[in-house]
């Protein structure tokens, strides 16, 4: 069961009861992240998220490390373009400590001078790792072209030079800011009492007062940009290969034939870019197509890693199997098989408390509301063979699309009107 309860100060909270489990998840969540910043603060979203950690006013690092060891349980966090997230998973009977720790990371971390440069560099660190992840870097690569100018361009980690130009002041500022009741929502799914995870959350977070600001809006909604992009990286073994269009918004009343358009096209070990490239022709160990979505736009993306001789045989047959999901029907039995697939996917996951405590706030956050779980799957068996190809007709536009490719690709002669689906 799923209980919904909104402070006096506008912090809204989730629970769902889940009496056949032993453990709960419990998160706090933020409608900031990203794109809510400026280039000037870029990464400082991600920065406060590491520094929370470093010791609060009750506790220093290692009680934090010591008191979520001691119970065996987990505690994280990340940072999204859209979204920040606190959250642990501890046994049941340890729910009150977890609360407590989160709480204190939440609402009272130190920002010591001296953690704030630790973390920095720290969070250099975090930026070479990335420049040592291919993969990665294609990602970012492709966000800062396809986006250019716009929030959700920029990297969530921040560059060298914002992430070095952050000061104390300035991050507490930001904290003050967007960490506020209104801008939260905290999640719990597990072996829980609604009445007591209330009653505790309300006594932590209760006297959090409104700001006198609203917290930052999304802004205007980004435009993407048709490119080509090659970035030659010697070092680099295989060509690492992103192409992507333009899609719908996390909300869009199309999002469940989008996503099994997906699922046909790259998103299961069936899929037809898998049989194709991996299976069939043995061009990659790697390929595979996924959305991103957010709150007022989205794309549809295709990733692929193969040898240097194999890049533009690969981008052919890609773009060739994007062309037959606008040109030929899809059978009732393949895309049954992608129902199967999503529906089957999204039960397994209902056996985790971690999943469900994310699903709580995603939904809030992006419907404010919840669905249940007939509904999920009645809207996916709705979806119909004409209805998925009307969405690959709308969204696979060749002259909307961008390629990046990162490797060895200084000979690659593949120019955007080759990118012909």
């Amino acid at each position: 069961m799923i209980r919904k309860e909104i402070l006096d100060n506008g912090l809204t909270i989730l629970t769902e009861s889940m009496p056949h489990v032993r453990s709960v998840s419990l998160g706090v969540w933020l409608r900031t992240g990203s794109r809510h910043e400026s280039a000037r603060v870029n990464g400082i979203s991600h920065f406060i998220e590491h520094l929370v950690f470093k010791g609060t006013e009750r506790r220093s690092a290692r009680e934090i490390a010591l008191v979520i060891d001691s119970i065996g349980g987990q505690v994280d966090a990340f940072t999204g373009k859209e979204s920040t997230c606190f959250y642990t998973k501890v046994l049941d009977s340890h729910l009150p400590v977890a609360m407590d720790l989160l709480a204190d990371i939440v609402l009272r971390p130190r920002f010591d001078p001296a953690d704030i440069e630790k973390e920095r560099r720290v969070i250099y660190e975090e930026m070479r790792m990335v420049e040592d992840s291919p993969e990665e870097v294609l990602f970012d690569l492709f966000s800062e072209r396809w986006w250019k100018g716009h929030p959700l361009a920029r990297p969530i980690q921040g560059t060298r030079r914002s992430v070095g130009s952050l000061t104390p002041a300035r991050l507490a500022r930001h904290f003050k800011d967007a960490y506020v009741p209104g801008n939260m929502v905290i999640t719990a799914a597990g072996n829980l009492k609604h009445a007591q995870v209330h009653r505790s959350l309300r006594r932590a977070f209760g006297r959090l007062r409104r700001p006198r600001r609203a917290a930052p809006a999304d802004g205007a909604a980004p435009r993407s940009r048709p490119m080509l992009v090659r970035r030659e990286k010697k070092s680099l073994e295989q060509v690492h290969i992103c192409l992507g269009v333009p899609t719908f918004p996390s909300t869009s009343a199309r999002r469940y034939a989008l996503t099994l358009l997906n699922a046909v096209l790259g998103g299961t070990m069936s899929s037809r870019l898998w049989q194709r490239i991996r299976e069939g022709s043995g061009l990659a160990y790697t390929v595979y197509s996924g959305v991103n979505a957010f709150n007022d736009c989205g794309f549809l993306m295709v990733y692929a890693a193969t040898s240097p001789s194999s890049g533009e045989r690969v981008i052919r047959q890609i773009c060739e199997e994007l062309r037959r999901l606008k040109d030929e029907p899809i059978s009732d039995q393949e895309l049954q098989v992608a129902k199967d697939n999503l529906k089957g996917s999204l039960m397994l996951s209902l056996e985790s408390t971690s999943a469900r405590m994310s699903n709580l706030a995603r939904a809030e956050i992006a419907f404010g509301r919840q669905f249940s779980n007939d509904e999920v799957l009645d809207a996916i068996e709705k979806i119909t063979p004409a209805q998925v190809r009307s969405v690959a007709r709308d969204v696979l536009a060749p002259q909307r699309a961008g390629l990046v490719c990162l490797g060895r690709v200084s000979r690659f002669r593949t120019r955007r009107s080759d990118l012909s689906f």
